[in-house]
């Protein structure tokens, strides 16, 4: 890290550890700003630099678990290591994982500098967090979010002064911090393409997970020059089987001006093509095609995966990307009424005061159809012509979800846009604001909607004049919010607000129109084509527990009626993913639970699934048809 310019680097960082001694204030630009940030938030730790660190360090079970917690991380993560400690082999260094709590998960280094590593635990189970080790790469990445290097004196503790580390975040798909990759060695050994290395290799681990993450998804490779496919720059995009955004890496949020939050639109909001288009790219293969961003910029693209409309099930027949059609405005609501007392209690009472300006709060299991059903009410509103702005409140990190709903002025923090943004909030000007699972919004962020819905103004991230907003609003949790207002996790006067009428959505298995709604996704996945359930397992269907509701019957229908032979029309047991088919014909009577046991069963059900999946979160999520946050939401109780 480079210090302020105009002051011998040596001088300048003698003189800011002499005033850090002595606890006076630093002089401004003396040191690197970030730096000095972190000495701050050290010094706010308790921590001293003259003081050894006082920090954890884990028994090799509970190391096994914190690995076993990271185990996809770990398993993507390795061979890059592995690579990188090639490259660097006889350098003095080590190359390290840690969590995203600075746990380190894995070490690979040269046996002459593992020995001097070892006295200041560089090594597997010790936490390098900033609160327990002060200023280093690893703990200030995470703090900072950012690529880190930290050389010798920058260092918070004295002992770690012989130290340069480099770090870089590695981060999800669905933009959820992993971990950290590390190169440390010797404050001599400093290399300048260290920084570029790490980075480099990190977003390696990043596209090994999205890979691993979205092997089964239509996957779109993106970059501005043709010959920037299948380079480390190229932006990837998975877009799921009901044709929606479900991951990005970093080079694609970069190149389409997305965030995280936008994870879950359709894909034609950020692409000018259409399903029927890639389908026809994935079948020619071949060279990469030009396409255009909503925007006008214009960009190459090649697909690969599952298509969005896979080859015919029958002549004429073609598999569709939505597994629920969505109905025309004139009957949004109308259209999810199959037949459910307790679904069409929540329909009439929704249209009735659709557009009379009250607060819709949406309760309901994971995969009930939240979104759909606030969907069908912003359609059947007067403000059906207007934006539908959904944000996925348990999606977004924590940093980012002020600037993602509120918007940002140019320039108001590193890496912001130069001309700022609008926010979702803003984007929803006239029509109707979604806030999926509102239950995880920070306090700090209920506070600032808050005083949003009362004075119907929005103040941009950064300063700016207040913009006057007008829209509905609609939120959804699958919380118990009454309970986490009386446990103080959310504050009562945002729930009376969000909560003008509350209606909650019956969860699949307590529905009776379960029939009818398996024949609806299967017109939808195949129209006209005449494709039912055999009686056995139409049987089965009606009885079966569905802990993942309606997104987990779309799923296991859209294998089904993939894996139909030409000419088939009805689907049998060895058309469903073995786990199901398995689930369904067991004669264990938890399959049609009482209402007191629901979620005891789910869990059990949710257990037996990541054990059947060898401890694959991802898969085990997938197969129950639930999100990955919510099955260890979930899990942990």
């Amino acid at each position: 890290m480079d210090l302020a310019k105009g002051v011998p680097p040596g001088q300048a960082l003698r003189q800011a550890r002499a005033c850090l001694e002595r606890g006076q204030v630093l002089p401004s630009g003396l040191i690197h700003p970030l730096v000095e940030r972190s000495w701050r938030r050290s010094q706010g730790a308790g921590l001293a630099p003259w003081r050894a660190a006082q920090a954890p360090h884990l028994a090799a079970p509970l190391l096994r678990e914190a690995q076993d917690r990271r185990r996809d991380l770990v398993m993507r993560a390795r061979p890059v290591m592995e690579y990188l400690h090639a490259q660097t082999r006889g350098s003095g260094s080590m190359v390290i994982l840690a969590d995203e709590r600075g746990l380190l998960l894995e070490t690979l280094g040269d046996a002459d500098f593992l020995s001097r590593a070892e006295r200041v635990a560089l090594l597997p189970g010790a936490s390098w967090h900033e609160n327990h080790r002060g200023t280093n790469a690893i703990g200030t990445a995470l703090a900072e979010s950012a690529a880190v290097s930290v050389h010798g004196g920058e260092h918070f503790l004295d002992q770690n002064s012989f130290l340069t580390c480099t770090a870089a975040p590695v981060v999800a798909p669905d933009g959820h911090l992993l971990g950290v990759l590390d190169i440390s060695g010797h404050h001599r050994s400093r290399h300048p393409h260290t920084a570029g290395l790490v980075s480099a290799a990190a977003h390696m681990i990043e596209n090994r997970l999205f890979e691993a993450r979205h092997g089964t998804a239509l996957r779109l490779h993106l970059h501005p020059q043709p010959d920037g496919i299948g380079t480390l720059a190229e932006g990837l995009l998975a877009v799921d089987g009901d044709g929606r955004i479900c991951g990005v890496n970093r080079a694609a949020l970069a190149l389409l001006g997305l965030t995280h939050a936008r994870l879950g639109e359709r894909l034609e909001a950020v692409l000018e093509t259409s399903a029927g288009r890639l389908a026809d790219l994935l079948r020619q293969g071949g060279d990469p095609v030009a396409v255009r961003t909503v925007g006008g910029q214009a960009l190459f693209l090649r697909a690969e995966g599952l298509a969005p409309t896979p080859a015919p099930v029958t002549a004429g027949t073609r598999l569709r990307s939505v597994p629920l059609p969505r109905p025309s405005a004139a009957d949004a609501l109308a259209a999810l009424d199959s037949g459910d007392p307790q679904m069409a209690q929540a329909i009439d009472r929704a249209r009735k005061v659709a557009g009379k300006d009250i607060a819709l709060l949406v309760m309901g299991e994971s995969g009930a159809g939240k979104e759909v059903f606030a969907r069908a009410v912003h359609d059947s509103s007067p403000r059906a012509k207007a934006p539908f702005v959904a944000v996925n409140c348990a999606a977004l990190p924590e940093h980012l979800i002020e600037a993602e709903l509120f918007g940002y002025a140019p320039g108001a923090f590193t890496g912001a846009r130069r001309e700022g943004a609008p926010g979702r909030i803003r984007q929803a000007q006239g029509g109707t604001l979604f806030l999926d699972e509102i239950g995880d919004m920070p306090a700090g962020l209920q506070t600032r909607l808050l005083r949003v819905l009362q004075d119907r103004q929005v103040v941009p991230l950064g300063g700016g004049k207040p913009v006057a907003v007008d829209f509905a609003l609609i939120a959804a949790t699958h919380q118990p919010l009454k309970q986490a207002v009386a446990d103080g996790q959310f504050r009562a006067d945002l729930y009376y607000r969000l909560n003008g009428l509350t209606l909650t959505l019956p969860p699949l298995r307590s529905r009776s129109d379960r029939l009818a709604l398996a024949g609806r996704v299967l017109d939808g996945l195949a129209p006209g084509s005449g494709i039912t359930l055999s009686d056995p397992v139409a049987a089965a269907f009606d009885r079966y527990g569905w802990p993942g509701n309606l997104r987990q019957m779309a799923n296991v229908l859209r294998t089904a009626v993939a894996l139909l032979d030409p000419g088939d029309t009805r689907i049998h047991w060895h058309h469903l993913p073995d786990d199901v088919a398995e689930e369904m014909r067991s004669p264990d009577p938890t399959h049609s639970p009482q209402d007191g046991d629901l979620r005891s069963l789910s869990l059990e059900l949710m257990e037996r699934t990541v054990t059947a999946c060898g401890g694959n979160m991802s898969r085990a999520a997938q197969r129950l048809g639930i999100s990955r946050n919510t099955l260890y939401r979930r899990l942990r109780g």
